[in-house]
């Protein structure tokens, strides 16, 4: 079986961002005014998947201050240690009660083996994806921004990200903000790097408000 291709360098990162800004001349200008994204990647795994459920309801900088409790207080951080918090810890720690509910059932499952997350790797998107999904609590966001931080896949369009949004009605000088619809139907001359120009527009949506997006996890 053919393993899902992934962005697997900085230079493919580099070419993919050529083959985008080649084709429109908005994304080229993104490139101008603020030069080359990172390409803003994270490790494959629990932690991870934890730490982008928590961005779920909260901002970028709330969820880091969460996520760093947590390392702190569990030492090392795996689905075992996890499970040894309580509840009042973790709402201690700036979990809310759905997210200790989400990532509790996250953790059994893992270190019950009844699901392991390296079987991604060997999925296509959208199976991967439902995989995702089938756990409660992980909805197309939270499984579309694993697929393309943590798995790396170049095609991955996260439709239901405000930001992403917010960055192509700017950048493309739209009316109005795109819904996940319109947004979808806007992404189609960006195959077959969606996540690339992704990168993009939110290159230029933490730029434009001042943030140093090298600093940025997304």
């Amino acid at each position: 079986m053919q393993l899902p291709q992934t962005i697997t360098s900085e230079d493919f990162f580099a070419q993919s961002v050529r083959f985008l800004t080649d084709r429109d001349s908005h994304l080229a200008a993104v490139v101008r005014k603020y030069g080359q994204p990172p390409l803003w990647v994270r490790e494959p795994g629990f932690l991870t998947l934890v730490y982008i459920i928590l961005e779920q309801q909260v901002s970028l900088a709330s969820a880091k201050a969460a996520f760093d409790r947590l390392n702190s207080a569990v030492r090392p951080l795996t689905p075992r240690g996890f499970l040894k918090l309580t509840d009042a810890e973790l709402l201690r720690i700036g979990f809310s009660r759905q997210e200790t509910l989400y990532t509790r059932l996250l953790a059994e499952s893992l270190s019950r083996r009844h699901f392991d997350l390296r079987y991604l790797h060997e999925l296509h998107d959208d199976a991967a994806r439902k995989m995702l999904i089938a756990f409660k609590g992980i909805g197309n966001w939270t499984a579309d921004i694993y697929l393309l931080s943590a798995l790396r896949r170049p095609d991955i369009w996260p439709v239901g990200d405000l930001a992403l949004a917010t960055a192509v009605q700017e950048v493309k000088q739209l009316r109005k903000r795109p819904s996940p619809d319109r947004l979808e139907k806007l992404s189609e001359p960006w195959r077959p790097y969606r996540a690339v120009a992704a990168r993009l527009f939110w290159h230029h949506y933490l730029s434009k408000r001042g943030q140093r997006t090298s600093e940025i996890s997304l």
